[in-house]
């Protein structure tokens, strides 16, 4: 994917993207048309990599291998089929699409890629001429936007590995390929719609790589995986993994859905966000952190190794105390990235407004949509703060409760600017006192819970609580 498009998502005029699906069954059964259960973001998984165990799949093959599923299933195939077919272009392209934003048309000649995209808005009959006479593929950003059960597939998806997933579909004429060699920063998942395609593999020359890179044919050696996909089956590699695919001579055209996700989710990424926070909290303790570094340190044209010995038993103290639980790992950037950018909750109902009984003392009540929420805490006004002003967040720090019940469906995967992004976190979110955390979780961890067991000092602080949550649909009375 990228996992965000520099374009910006837009309101279309004449589509149904902002309308709710079809009302569907308490639990989220399998349909007699799916062969995919969404009873639960585990359950759909499981059914999405079937005959796979999914814990055979991630000792085995997550982030280690590609894995071919072959199924000879016509139920499959027809599921598969109905997520997109070529003939859906033609209607998509009366809603508004527009060349680079969602839709980019590229063909790969002599190993590199070729855009042939126009200026402005897609039309349906500009595609197809350049499928025919170019041998050009059609990639086709972020459907999700449009089809209903893309949108419930991967909003499950999002719960399940508690991580933003992008698609795209890919359609590629007879005897011809789209994209040269190359690997992604993402895990990906490919289902074969319709058609054939053919795979090439190849070892990684960057392992879990962390962006996206062509390599030259020069460089990639011989295949260790050559595939034929076809309708009904399903292909997963590690990011890094070196592939290229082409549609075969004999077929027609080939339509895949591409699945991705995993991008900027290792532990870099998580040391990143937690270490300034951490280093926050101990300068309060330890005043060695405080103390001056040498003058004229950054003028100096090299560092000596007493400077790289004093940070070294700095962070090693650190680590200490995060090995013995003596400092609270708090998780802020990766947590708002992830709740303000996924995909709002698939359901029946408006959620716009709080709906049931107001939540009374004597009312068990439990949190709804638990996997579209998250509690951060951080400092109350600038959470960019240096490390000099962290003797004074003591009694700044305060508890956000942030959902995606808001998120718009349309924008998913599109990018915004970080004061778009924040001034979605006011509005999508509640803020607390730090004498709210241990509430909180209780009604994390809790199945159900009266309001008056919450670990609160007053009945007034209990009740404004639940009332806020109710307010925002994060809470219901039992």
């Amino acid at each position: 994917m990228p996992k965000k498009s520099k374009a910006q998502g837009v309101k279309r005029g004449s589509s149904d993207q902002g309308q709710l699906p079809v009302k569907q069954s308490r639990g989220e059964q399998r349909d007699s048309s799916s062969p995919l259960c969404f009873q639960s973001p585990d359950s759909l998984f499981e059914s999405l990599i079937r005959p796979m165990g999914t814990e055979q799949f991630f000792t085995e093959y997550w982030e280690k291998k590609p894995l071919h599923l072959q199924r000879a299933d016509p139920v499959t195939a027809s599921y598969y089929q109905s997520l997109f077919q070529l003939s859906d272009l033609q209607n998509l392209c009366s809603r508004g699409l527009e060349y680079y934003r969602d839709i980019n048309v590229v063909s790969c000649i002599n190993g590199k890629k070729k855009v042939l995209n126009k200026e402005g808005q897609v039309r349906h009959s500009a595609l197809t001429k350049n499928m025919v006479q170019n041998k050009a593929t059609i990639q086709y950003h972020q459907p999700q936007r449009f089809k209903d059960e893309l949108w419930r597939i991967q909003e499950k998806l999002e719960s399940f590995f508690g991580a933003l997933v992008g698609s795209n579909i890919y359609i590629t004429p007879e005897a011809s390929q789209g994209l040269p060699a190359h690997y992604d920063d993402v895990e990906v998942f490919i289902l074969q719609l319709e058609g054939q395609k053919h795979w090439r593999l190849y070892s990684p020359t960057v392992p879990l790589a962390a962006e996206y890179s062509v390599e030259s044919e020069e460089n990639i050696g011989i295949p260790t995986h050559d595939i034929i996909l076809k309708a009904g089956d399903l292909l997963y590699f590690p990011r890094g993994t070196i592939h290229q695919a082409d549609t075969p001579a004999g077929v027609n055209y080939s339509s895949h859905l591409t699945l991705s996700t995993y991008q900027r989710m290792s532990w870099g990424d998580l040391l990143l966000d937690v270490l300034p926070s951490l280093l926050c909290d101990r300068s309060r303790s330890e005043v060695g952190l405080r103390e001056g570094m040498p003058r004229r340190l950054l003028l100096d044209r090299s560092e000596g190794p007493h400077i790289s010995q004093r940070l070294a038993a700095g962070l090693r103290s650190l680590a200490n105390e995060m090995e013995t639980g003596m400092q609270e790992l708090r998780i802020t950037h990766m947590k708002r990235d992830f709740i303000m950018n996924r995909l709002p909750p698939y359901c029946q109902q408006e959620l716009s407004s709080p709906s049931g009984k107001i939540p009374a003392l004597e009312d068990e009540v439990s949190l709804r949509f638990k996997d579209h929420m998250v509690i951060t805490v951080e400092p109350s006004q600038d959470r960019r703060v240096s490390l000099t002003q962290c003797t004074q967040l003591r009694t700044q720090l305060v508890v956000f409760v942030l959902h995606s019940l808001k998120n718009q469906r349309e924008s998913h995967m599109m990018g915004e600017s970080c004061d778009e992004q924040e001034d979605r976190s006011i509005s999508r979110g509640l803020q607390f006192p730090l004498s709210y955390l241990q509430a909180l979780r209780q009604l994390q961890l809790a199945e159900q819970l009266v309001v008056a067991q919450l670990q609160l000092p007053t009945q007034e602080a209990k009740l404004n609580l639940v009332l806020s949550l109710w307010s925002e649909n994060l809470l219901r009375v039992l």
